[in-house]
């Protein structure tokens, strides 16, 4: 049964949805302002993957990730550069969601905007002044907090922890902890018509009218950074269940924090690791864009989209992940052993690991092994992915299932010495097909090996394979005049600069990093 930590009651649950069979999930999205980083990509990883398991579990799902394209930092940026709010915003989406696509992020149904809720946003804040629960003064609606019974359940932070807006809007409160629904506008700004003249609406709103708008007044799952429980998500409870009357969310689920790894866990001087949970610690190595953090599109030029995948998903999405140049390169270095398999495999069979189809839904598997060893050994890594993913979506478990599982299948080519022609069997190759099929069927459910690596441009890969082939010559040549210096010196040379020899029955295979 699947279980998932939900925040607002600090316990592990029963995963049961609002409406059987169907998952609403909302996420929140991007203040698009300046290009994405890798923290902005942390959420939309996780939740794809979690879609795609729900999906697998046999669940029809709706993921929702909204874009905020007007802000104070949006008015800001775009006054500091001189570009017209709506055209950065518009830039500042299209940089994300080419980053998105980058990464495999391809589920999500609906990206709703800001400036194309206006409408709703607007019949939402004039329900909760009609209410009584918000109020009007000068243009501005805020909303009154002391009127929110239960106001801190979700971050077990009270009103006095609210920190409200300064300058002209704190002389309009009624109390400093008051938020904003809607901004009257000031000279020069973006503003939208409404019963309170001219503006904007405030931050929380607008992910409360998204998300109704979408996915109805209570939905299944919540997501977002464990930076954004307070006071965002809080306020997204308050607003919307005054509004309501009933629960916005049965679940909410929070990601750790993207962190620098040379700041990881460093609070007041003391070396302290930050846990699941431990905003305070991971807020202060928190990767973000007031922190000068490089573009997305930066790191893509140095690692493929699907290795930042595999990256992310190698932690539990509760925990802190620890970024960094190095630690990438560790997760490429390991994903060798399953692109190195996919090789072997296609060698094997004459047919591609990536052409093979699997089932779309759990219940679609068959589970029966036969009372083979192999096929047990196979049968069991994939039960311990799936307790890994039911265990609140540890994707991180998950993923250490499939290294056993890839290292089985390899166990299997070596005993079986499959690598030579004389050996197959159709039992051991039906076997062999049985495995890899397992294999990227849970691989999928996360979004990894779903297609080739890209490869460089045809020509440049031509040559680079009639180099290689030559250099593998050179070397089966020296070795065969038992030159043994000249070989090791061309391996070595080769390593050297990221390039892995090979030698199998069938001849010399080369992999590059």
């Amino acid at each position: 049964m699947l279980r998932v930590y939900n925040t607002l009651t600090r316990t592990k649950e029963p995963f049961e949805p609002v409406r059987p069979g169907k998952v609403g999930i909302y996420l929140c999205g991007p203040t698009v302002y300046k290009p994405s980083h890798i923290g902005h990509m942390v959420g939309p990883v996780i939740f794809d993957a979690i879609k795609r398991y729900l999906v697998y579990s046999g669940y029809d799902v709706t993921l929702v990730v909204n874009i905020t394209d007007v802000d104070d930092k949006l008015i800001a940026e775009s006054n500091r550069c001189g570009m017209p709010m709506a055209q950065l915003a518009a830039e500042m989406t299209a940089d994300y969601m080419n980053n998105l696509a980058a990464l495999g992020v391809d589920v999500i149904d609906h990206f709703p905007r800001c400036t194309e809720t206006m409408d709703e946003i607007v019949r939402f804040t004039q329900t909760l002044i009609q209410k009584g629960f918000a109020y009007e003064a000068q243009g501005d609606v805020y909303f009154e907090v002391s009127k929110a019974n239960g106001y801190g359940k979700l971050s077990h932070r009270g009103v006095e922890a609210m920190q409200g807006e300064g300058g002209g809007m704190a002389d309009r409160k009624r109390a400093g902890a008051d938020f904003a629904l809607w901004k009257a506008a000031k000279p020069g700004e973006p503003s939208w018509p409404s019963p309170w003249g001219p503006g904007r609406p405030g931050w929380h709103i607008e992910c409360s009218a998204m998300s109704r708008t979408l996915l109805g007044e209570t939905f299944d799952i919540h997501g977002g950074g464990l930076d954004l429980m307070f006071p965002h998500h809080e306020n997204e409870i308050a607003q919307s269940e005054c509004c309501h009357g009933k629960p916005m969310a049965k679940y909410w689920l929070h990601n750790g924090l993207m962190q620098a790894s040379d700041e990881v866990g460093k609070l007041g001087g003391r070396s302290t690791r930050p846990t699941e949970g431990d905003l305070a610690a991971q807020e202060v190595a928190k990767i973000s864009k007031s922190k000068g953090s490089s573009p997305f599109s930066e790191l893509l030029k140095q690692f493929a989209g699907e290795t930042i995948r595999f990256f992310v998903l190698s932690t539990q999405y509760r925990r802190p992940i620890d970024f960094s140049e190095q630690r990438i390169r560790e997760v490429e270095t390991g994903m060798d052993t399953f692109y190195r398999f996919f090789k072997r495999f296609e060698r094997v069979t004459g047919e591609s690991f990536y052409a093979i189809e699997v089932v779309k839904t759990l219940r679609d598997w068959d589970f029966q092994h036969e009372g083979d060893p192999f096929l047990l050994e196979v049968t069991v890594c994939s039960v311990r992915f799936l307790a890994c993913m039911d265990d609140d979506f540890n994707t991180g478990g998950g993923i250490a299932a499939l290294f056993d599982l890839v290292r089985t299948l390899n166990k299997y080519v070596d005993d079986e010495k499959l690598e030579e022609l004389e050996n197959h069997t159709s039992e051991r190759l039906k076997n062999l097909r049985i495995g890899a099929k397992r294999l990227r069927e849970l691989a999928t459910t996360l979004g990894l090996f779903r297609k080739p690596p890209q490869e460089e441009s045809a020509g440049s890969d031509e040559l680079a394979g009639k180099l290689m082939k030559l250099l593998i010559d050179l070397r089966a040549e020296s070795r065969k005049k038992k030159d043994f210096a000249t070989a090791d010196r061309i391996r070595n040379g080769l390593t050297e600069i990221g390039v892995t020899l090979e030698d199998r029955p069938g001849g010399t295979e080369w992999t590059a990093k």
